[in-house]
């Protein structure tokens, strides 16, 4: 048992205090999606479906956020270990470039050709023209999100968290009152129903904007990255920027494209398919960000250990957070059974969408213990530990190969039950949790930047 737990107070203690903000942050930004699709689903199907599939083309977006901003973690969390701070200013200046012209492009097919966008994932025609309005009101979200996303990320792997949290929160009450004034029309405003949850999620975002770059940018004391370091040679990182985050940019990138095309195999089964699947997915999100925060904590910590040079220790607290997160699993797979059955009962939906959203929820308990497992291991112990490439492969060779596959052949052409089709287009955890797990033991892992 001593060789599965570190006895290292101090360890729990930065475990924790790196994990909270991050679970609190992810509770805000899941709370206020159960709202806006609460609010929505008293209007029907319709528009809690097209507001769904838009925001699976934001999450794509957002993935590569992730991607930017967890690629450059990698580097800025082994140089902050060990005090390197010009090179975690390099870091940041090529995170902020590339992820700037990924929003703005972004940005242009969101706005220009939203329609072709929303017949990816279903052909429904009321469900395509309500997401391309939601679209188009949503262009600005791109960029102000993609840099609030990746300096949050830059934050985090210097082990500030206090400043995010609370822009989230704000954020929060931002969003779910804006969307509650435009979706029903108070205050004299109109009725705008999903165009009004659009319009409550930009005005959210730019509030979050202000707080995180303004902090960034002129209140920050570690890194003390100004606008002026924009403007500043990278030329001499840009050779390890592209060996190891790079492979974090495409992993993320993948995995967000893999989940799209999930996505799609959901919107051509049926239109209540899509709306069960909303609802639960929620639920799941709701209950696992513990395992989130631990999965992000472990690459923080991993990252400062491996830069620091103390290997020993980054195997050891790595063993014990592998153990933390099949525990969580456990925990998150029993609150999703507790909780979720109220949720499903909250909404007005069809009796069939229920039906579909309960054996989703089944589904969901049993694989979220993967879930937890995967998300520590890749996400945090072996990407922080610099194994960037081999991440890259499991997390979305897995996914594009065989869930994506198996679950298209299994919910559309042979028509499986909903429980079924869903632990079929979540086979890949499965795999990785395995190849992970033997990847850890090998130690092949740790590559110092």
């Amino acid at each position: 048992m001593n060789k599965l737990f570190v006895r290292n107070k101090r360890f729990y203690w930065l475990l924790i205090s790196l994990a909270l903000p991050v679970v609190f942050q992810n509770m805000i930004t899941i709370g206020v999606n159960i709202v806006d699709t609460m609010m929505l689903g008293s209007y029907g199907e319709i528009q809690l479906s097209a507001s769904s599939l838009a925001n699976d083309f934001i999450n794509l977006f957002q993935f590569l956020c992730m991607g930017v901003g967890s690629g450059a973690a990698v580097l800025t969390s082994q140089y902050y270990g060990r005090q390197d701070f010009s090179n975690v200013k390099k870091t940041v200046t090529l995170m902020l470039r590339f992820i700037t012209l990924i929003a703005v492009f972004c940005m242009l097919l969101a706005a220009v050709c939203p329609a072709a966008i929303m017949r990816i994932y279903i052909q429904d025609p009321q469900v395509v023209a309500m997401g391309v309005l939601y679209l188009r009101i949503s262009v600005p979200t791109f960029i102000l999100h993609g840099i609030t996303q990746t300096l949050t990320l830059t934050l985090r792997s210097i082990r500030d968290v206090k400043i995010p949290l609370a822009a989230s929160i704000v954020s929060f009450f931002t969003n779910i009152f804006f969307n509650w004034v435009f979706i029903f029309g108070h205050f004299g405003a109109p009725e705008m129903q999903i165009a009004g949850a659009a319009l409550g999620t930009v005005l959210a975002r730019i509030v979050e904007f202000a707080i995180i770059a303004g902090y960034f940018f002129f209140r920050e004391r570690h890194i003390q990255y100004r606008i002026r370091d924009l403007f500043c040679s990278v030329r001499d990182l840009i050779p390890v920027y592209f060996r190891f985050s790079v492979p974090v940019i495409f992993s993320d990138f993948l995995l967000g494209t893999g989940n799209s095309m999930v996505s799609v195999v959901i919107g051509h089964i049926s239109t209540s398919f899509v709306a069960a699947n909303s609802i639960v997915t929620m639920i799941q999100r709701l209950s696992s960000v513990m395992t989130q925060g631990v999965g992000q904590a472990s690459a923080v910590l991993t990252g400062n250990r491996v830069g620091n040079g103390e290997v020993e220790k980054a195997v050891e607290e790595g063993r014990t957070m592998i153990v933390l997160s099949f525990l969580l699993g456990l925990v998150t797979g029993g609150i999703i059974l507790l909780i979720g059955p109220a949720i499903i009962n909250a909404y007005s939906i069809p009796a069939q969408t229920r039906d579909i959203a309960m054996q989703l929820l089944a589904a969901i308990s049993l694989m979220v213990v993967f879930q937890s497992l995967q998300s520590v291991l890749t996400k945090g112990i072996l990407r922080g530990g610099g194994d960037t490439r081999y991440c890259m492969i499991v997390d979305a060779g897995f996914l594009w190969l065989v869930s994506i596959p198996f679950g298209w052949i299994g919910g559309v052409m042979i028509g499986t039950s909903a429980f079924i089709t869903y632990i079929l287009l979540k086979l890949d955890w499965i795999i990785k949790v395995v190849l992970c797990l033997r990847r850890f033991h090998s130690r092949v892992w740790i590559k110092k930047v």
